[in-house]
This record gives structure tokens, sequence and C-alpha cells, in this order.
């Protein structure tokens, strides 16, 4: 993690840079929120096409909108759709949440009525090598068991689920065990712990910082970005266990130039535009320092995880795998919207498992945080950010397929062609893949003149292979 100083017109345009997001996975599409040519009346009450981070935002306006009628939501990325749960009996809301363009589902539990089994399943069952998490897609609460929920322990918490009853919980076993994903090895190191850098930050007070995950912030107060190497960043703050997992590291030099992206591998990078919630159903990405880049989709939020340091709640739930070291690393969607860090889960990417990781919304409100660096980088500010070359997503030099900016989605994945590489800095994962060597093919995206691999973006002199470094390749 080469913290190399760099000029400030090269790190904003590297923050604003958008990498084409292909990792094994479907690249999705740059939709309307509306259908064109559908009439007015159909309009109102067909379910509109969605990318995952606009539906994530259609149904928190829905979630408000809705009250208690609101019983969870999820994207089916296979019709790119939000759908909506609503209890019985509420046909005005059901009309509502057509009208804005969800697909609605009537279910039979309310969200009260979930949270108050989660209450008894906190009350009765906290075990360590337990979770429990609302599954929108069920309408019930998954609880997991760990290898380690054996005997008298998975007794206690199989009679404390059969008592919510069938049509409200259900509970399966995991082969591995939980634990949170601190190693020994490379990456960001703080006494004898290695673990990941998640998203570079502006501090509350305008200092240049990054979060990771609690766990890690509390192991170490001082980190380096070698094994050997010197202190470069010192905690601030540090949540965990509790009401979360997450940390406040700030870098020791002030002068740290630290763009809000984060590298994929092989010299590529993918800018990150805004912190965002997860939507269950959802594709996500995650870059660790252990195993690189995985991908795989949001299962449940709000999770409580019973660690054996302790009770961890609001956490979001994945299938993505993580293995020790991956801790703190970033989660992230395709479109460069800033998800998760790394907390810990069970198995690892030989044999899968569940992953659980701090959401960022949460943790940069609780540190009094911004993503970005400043007038640097992630258009946080400064009079380069949003306008001319260095914006997100502006003019023919945002690396965005057909002239970003001009129509659809700046930041969305780069059109069609773009994504079409074959490696991640060398290494498979899983299929077609984000930033390799290929991505962004097409007319303008990811390899064009001034995007990507241009000289002051993407592996530019640098940018992006330099300051890359500086900003995010140590997850």
């Amino acid at each position: 993690m080469s913290h190399k100083r760099i000029p400030k017109r090269k790190a904003a345009f590297a923050a604003g840079t958008v990498v084409a997001l292909g990792a094994a996975a479907i690249l999705l599409p740059n939709a309307n929120a509306s259908q064109d040519g559908s009439s007015n009346d159909a309009a109102a009450v067909a379910p509109k096409p969605l990318k995952a981070t606009d539906a994530s935002d259609l149904a928190s306006q829905l979630e408000k909108m809705l009250g208690d009628a609101f019983a969870g939501s999820y994207y089916d990325a296979g019709s790119r759709q939000l759908v909506v749960n609503v209890t019985a009996g509420n046909t005005s809301v059901v009309v509502q949440a057509k009208q804005a363009g969800a697909k609605v589902r009537v279910v039979d539990n309310s969200l009260t009525e979930l949270a108050a089994g989660a209450k008894t399943l906190k009350d009765r069952a906290t075990i360590p090598g337990t979770s429990w998490a609302v599954d929108p897609r069920t309408n019930k609460i998954l609880v997991t068991a760990d290898s380690t929920v054996t005997g008298a322990k998975w007794n206690t918490l199989e009679s404390t689920v059969k008592s919510l009853g069938s049509d409200m919980a259900t509970i399966k076993k995991s082969a591995g065990t939980f634990k949170t994903f601190v190693s020994g090895g490379d990456a960001i190191f703080g006494g004898g712990a290695r673990c990941s850098l998640g998203f570079n930050v502006t501090a509350g007070d305008g200092s240049p910082a990054f979060l990771t995950a609690g766990h890690c912030g509390v192991a170490a107060e001082q980190w380096s970005d070698s094994e050997t190497g010197q202190p470069i960043a010192t905690v601030d703050q540090a949540t965990f266990p509790g009401n979360g997992d997450f940390a406040l590291v700030k870098y020791d030099d002030p002068a740290t130039q630290a763009p809000s992206e984060v590298n994929v591998g092989g010299g590529q990078t993918v800018a990150i535009q805004q912190a965002a919630d997860a939507e269950v159903g959802s594709q996500v990405f995650r870059m660790g320092s252990t195993t690189g880049l995985a991908d795989g989709q949001v299962l449940a939020l709000d999770a409580t995880v019973n660690y054996p340091e302790g009770t961890v709640t609001g956490l979001i739930q994945t299938d993505v795998c993580a293995e020790p070291g991956d801790s703190g690393g970033s989660l992230f969607t395709q479109d460069g919207s800033a998800i998760g860090l790394t907390s810990g889960g069970s198995g690892d990417c030989t044999v899968g498992g569940e992953t659980f990781f701090q959401p960022v919304t949460t943790a940069l409100q609780a540190v009094g945080a911004t993503l970005g660096a400043g007038d640097a980088a992630g258009g946080a500010g400064g009079d380069q950010a949003g306008g001319g070359e260095a914006g997100a997503g502006a003019g023919d030099q945002a690396g965005a397929g057909q002239e970003a900016g001009a129509g659809g989605d700046a930041s969305a994945s780069p059109g069609d062609e773009a994504g079409a590489g074959q490696e991640v800095g060398g290494e498979q994962a899983g299929g077609d893949v984000i930033g390799g060597q290929d991505t962004g093919n097409g007319q303008d995206a990811g390899n064009g003149q001034d995007a990507g691999n241009g000289q002051d973006a993407g592996n530019g002199q640098d940018a992006g292979n330099g300051t890359g470094d500086a900003g995010q390749s140590h997850n």
C-alpha cells in the first residue's frame, strides 16, 4: 500500500473513472426506471425494471410510505423487479406500492411479529455459533447453527425455533464455524493480525482515513501496509462486538491521497461513487486480501451473529465466500456503490458458506465520516469533482461506453460491450470478470483513450495502479 503523492487532478479523475464490472456474473443492463412506449395506465400498475441500487432506494421510500403494512422487500434479479411484502388486509397499500413500480406480495408475518420472534431467539438462544435474520423471500426468520452447536446447545436452539412455529422460523446447519476473518499474513497489519482495508473516507475533521472491521480495530491500535513496515494509520474509533463491526482508522500523514476506489487486481480499479443500503436478492462483489475478488447475493438484512467474542447485530448476510485475512474488505455493487465491510462467517472459498458484512451506511453515520478523500477524490468536493474531466461519469471521458452522462446511468456498467474480459489480474473470478485486461472493450469503455487505461485514469502513470495501491489495494 504505497502512499504516493499524486496531483489532485489525477486523483480526482481516477476516483471518477468507472471500471467495467462483470465478475463471475451477469452484467445488469442499464435499465431505465420506466418502460418506454407503455401506456400511463399500464405503467401505473406494472412492476418496473430496476437496477439493484435503484430497487434499494425504492424499498426505502416504500417502507416509509407504507408504514406498518410494509413487511420487507427483496430484489428479483431475473426480472429486475423490486418485490415488496405487505401484510394482509391492506388493499389501498397494495395499490400504492404497485403505482410506485414494485411487485407486491401479500404475506402473513409483519415486521413487528418477526422482530418479536427474533427477540425470543435473543432471550432464549444466544449461543456462540448461531445467527438469525429475516428472509423476506420466505417471510420467515432464518436461523443458522454452525458445526460447534451440538448436544444441549442444539436442543435449546431447536426447541426455541419450534416454539415460534414453522410459519415464523426455520433452522439449518452450517458445515463450518462462525468466526471473524482476521489472520496473520499480508495486506494491512497490526499487532500480529492481518486484515483488509474497506473503503477510503474523509473523517469528520477533514483528515484522510479508511473503514475496516471493528474486530480489526480492537485487535491493534496502529496499522501498517507491510508486515515489517512502520505504522501508517491509527485507530480513531472501533465497535465490536455489539451494535456493529466497524472501525475508523486515520492515516498518520494528513497529506495522504486516498482515492475512493477499490483495487480489483491487475492494476484495475472500481470507482466508488456512493454508499448504499443492501437489498436482499441483489448481486454484490467482495474484495479481500486473502481471496481477492468474489461475488454472490445478499440473503438477509439486520442479521444477528453470535461470534465466540460476543454478539454482533445489524449485519448483512450473504452467500459470498471469505477467508481469514479478508476481514474489513470491501463489499460493493457493479455500479460502484459501497455496501459493506467483511465481518465474519463460516466456510471458505472452496466449500462456500455464509459471510456477514457490516453495512457501510450505518458505519459512516456512526463515525461521522464520508466516502472519498476530500477534494482529491471521490467527488466529495473541490473544483475538479463532478465536472469537466474529473467528475464521476462526466462527459466523454467517464469510460461509460457511449458518452456517459448523455443518457442512461453514467456510473453503471459501461454498455453492452464493457466487462467482456476474461481475467481479474490474471485470476479467474468464476466467469466473466471485473477489470480484466480485456474488460471494457466497448467503443469508449474501459480501454478508451481517456478512460480506464488512459494516461490519467485506471492504469495511468500515477492514478489507478499508482494511487490504486494508496487507496484500496490493501483489502
